[in-house]
């Protein structure tokens, strides 16, 4: 299968299944003499892993991460990182009745028509258990920002119809939504009950921010910055749409509304404004970069729905086992995580890009 592998320089290559002995990633092109340690990576591994919240799946993963290999007394060696999680609580009895059926919402239609065969337990690779290797590695690529002083965090803005009112960032851990308004946090604790009961699901929005960018990161055609940041936040499984800045409410504004104008301070250039989510052109523009993606409700729910089989028939279906009624929360630290491993193979790029960089580097000019 082609299509498991992302980046350039910074190269991150997932690989597993759901239900399979185990599901890692490897990393090629991390610097030597990156300090990095299981430690730090379980720290996201915690934030993703399922069981976590009474409003995850009841599948208690413990999620430990393995560095295999590219990590000597506490240092990346420059040779490829292989990360590994092995799976502890698969039941994959829990998906029996559905091995012929297509599940309404899941890429299960996909797999049959392209492979002529699929592996049925929760998914297989298509599963929102693959994310597990993306925070992997991209804890990783959070680590090399860190020496940089690029700074990641993303956070949930809603979850169904119950929309945060305020944005105290610092609060984001005081819930298990990691919603920076602690309000709006118990009022979707309230609509998730409801919609748990209902053997429903509802959809929800991240939002992300990088700090600390220097301009002039990314190219202009492409592959411009906010392009391949969609691509990677896109490959997230059950993201639906995704804006920077103005967004969406950009066509509805004039150009004089529209555009950042600038202005000099402390020798720097700056914006009045950052419409722009702080990429212009393709480039960073030394900005906060901020975007926002939709995530669509959780396509396993147990009300009937009405499908087909892979022989043609028609039939109905109610999906059983563990599932989450909300994506969104655990989907943050995903987030993040692709953002981080597009920054840091789109900084490599940059550092060859002019022929003074290369002079800086070979001769300390």
């Amino acid at each position: 299968m082609s299509g498991s592998t992302f980046g350039s320089l910074f190269r991150v290559t997932t690989w597993g299944e759901s239900h399979g002995i185990s599901l890692g990633a490897v990393v090629d092109g991390c610097p030597a003499g990156l300090e990095i340690n299981e430690e730090y990576i379980q720290r996201d591994m915690d934030r993703r892993r399922p069981g976590g919240n009474k409003f995850g799946t009841a599948r208690n993963e413990g999620d430990k991460i393995k560095i295999l290999s590219g990590v000597f007394e506490g240092k990346t060696t420059g040779t490829p990182i292989a990360l590994a999680v092995f799976n502890e609580n698969q039941k994959s009895k829990d998906y029996s009745s559905i091995m012929n059926v297509y599940r309404p919402g899941h890429a299960d239609m996909g797999f049959t028509e392209k492979y002529g065969i699929r592996d049925y337990r929760g998914g297989g690779r298509s599963s929102g258990r693959e994310t597990l290797a993306r925070v992997a590695a991209g804890a990783v690529a959070r680590k090399f920002l860190e020496e940089i002083g690029i700074k990641i965090y993303a956070y949930t803005l809603s979850v169904g119809n119950v929309e945060i009112s305020e944005k105290n960032i610092s609060t984001r851990f005081d819930n298990q939504f990691f919603m920076p308004d602690n309000e709006a946090a118990k009022k979707a604790e309230e609509l998730l009950g409801k919609i748990r009961k209902e053997g429903n699901s509802v959809g929800g929005v991240v939002e992300c921010v990088i700090e600390g960018m220097p301009s002039g990161i990314g190219s202009p055609v492409f592959d411009k910055l906010d392009a391949n940041i969609a691509k990677a936040v896109l490959s997230i499984g059950a993201t639906k749409a995704i804006e920077f800045g103005a967004g969406f409410q950009a066509a509805y504004l004039t150009g004089k509304e529209n555009n950042d104008e600038f202005y000099m301070s402390d020798g720097r250039v700056h914006k009045y404004t950052n419409n722009s989510g702080g990429v212009l052109g393709g480039f960073s523009d030394g900005d906060n970069i901020i975007f926002r993606t939709a995530f669509k409700p959780t396509p396993s729910i147990s009300l009937k729905q009405k499908t087909v089989d892979k022989f043609g028939n028609d039939t109905e279906i109610e999906i059983t086992g563990r599932h989450d009624p909300v994506i969104v929360p655990r989907a943050v630290v995903v987030v993040e995580a692709m953002a981080a491993i597009t920054v840091a193979d789109l900084l490599l790029e940059r550092m060859t890009s002019t022929l003074d960089g290369v002079l800086r580097y070979y001769k300390g000019e």
